[in-house]
């Protein structure tokens, strides 16, 4: 046996179990597998749009796994019925999407928990923690629905005047325009509401990677100095994989969640991107992008999918790849691709 695929093989032990122990708390500490990057000339930026589905192999998806039987109906949340059997254990499958991915560095990560499949595509990448980027607004809108510091009713706060690169942000903005477009500002401003002291208590509690908020106001951004535009979450202190964003995301819409109802809602209604007349079924998520010297290092897309074959967790991750665009649009359209053929 290599040493290549013994490496392969404590990879994949290591995600499974970290599927097996979603009851612990406090961080994982999940290892990095690469060392870290210099922090210089870092930006973040997004690139949303409405993007189109691949062919679909919903045959293949099927043989691994990771639906339900055919037949299976739509659940109206992530909770199960609590009359059903226990779910099976949990295992994971390696598809190969290269094709979904042309030749891009990238990983990808779906759950469903009703089946107990786990599909990993590059589960060596999908391990390794890097910036969360915009896909922490997901957190951060969590946190402050839950404790009071977004009242969807009363959510407009005050554009300071200052001239930003993305045309949408400079005005006065609500929350869900604010999730919508991504604005920076909108939601530094949220979380200085919030504090270290109670974003320390929850990512612990949500296991969010490293969980790491020393560098609060961003200054290891050195590619932009004002404050307004960076933050611990942006090329900075905090990382987490795509493994475990998916586990956080299971962890916040799943049966175990311990978040009002009318929070999981309220975020729900932000992070929708497909209704059930362009998919077959809804799709609720959030992208997410970095640079580094002008260049893309990090491109997300991280949310769930209400699929006929039950929740869906999943995300999508590129990294920098010599030669090729890299955005959070293709994350997302990667995304759609495949969940098009579950």
């Amino acid at each position: 046996m290599t040493i290549r695929r013994i490496r392969r093989i404590y990879i994949i032990s290591g995600i499974l179990s970290a599927l097996c122990l979603t009851s612990l708390s406090g961080c994982s500490g999940m290892k990095n597998f690469q060392e870290s990057t210099p922090p210089y000339d870092m930006v973040e930026q997004e690139a949303d749009g409405t993007e189109a589905f691949g062919q679909t192999n919903r045959e293949s998806i099927e043989e691994n796994g990771l639906l339900s039987t055919p037949g299976s109906t739509t659940t109206e949340s992530p909770a199960q019925d609590s009359t059903t059997a226990a779910p099976p254990a949990p295992s994971i499958i390696e598809p190969d999407w290269a094709h979904h991915f042309k030749g891009l560095n990238g990983a990808a990560v779906f759950y469903n928990p009703i089946a107990g499949k786990t599909m990993i595509y590059n589960p060596e990448l999908a391990s390794i923690q890097r910036s969360p980027c915009s896909t922490f607004k997901i957190i951060s809108s969590l946190i402050g629905l839950e404790n009071g510091f977004i009242d969807p009713e009363d959510s407009i706060r005050s554009w300071s005047g200052e001239s930003f690169w993305n045309e949408a942000w400079n005005k006065d903005i609500d929350f869900p325009e604010a999730f919508r477009t991504s604005c920076v500002w909108y939601f530094r401003k949220v979380i200085d509401d919030i504090g270290p002291d109670l974003l320390q208590t929850e990512l612990n509690r949500l296991q969010y990677g490293n969980c790491d908020i020393s560098d609060w106001e961003g200054r290891l951004n050195t590619n932009n100095n004002n404050r307004a535009l960076t933050g611990f979450w942006i090329e900075s202190s905090l990382k987490i994989s795509a493994s475990e964003q998916v586990r956080v995301m299971e962890r916040i819409f799943g049966p175990d969640a311990v978040y009002r109802a009318e929070t999981i809602q309220q975020l729900k209604q932000v992070m929708l991107v497909t209704d059930q007349n362009e998919t077959g079924f809804p799709v609720f998520g959030k992208t997410g992008l970095g640079k580094m010297a002008g260049v893309v290092v990090d491109s997300w897309f991280t949310g769930f999918a209400d699929t006929h074959g039950g929740i869906v967790y999943f995300s999508v991750y590129l990294g920098e790849t010599e030669g090729a665009e890299v955005s959070s649009s293709k994350a997302k359209e990667i995304a759609l691709q495949i969940l098009s053929e579950l």
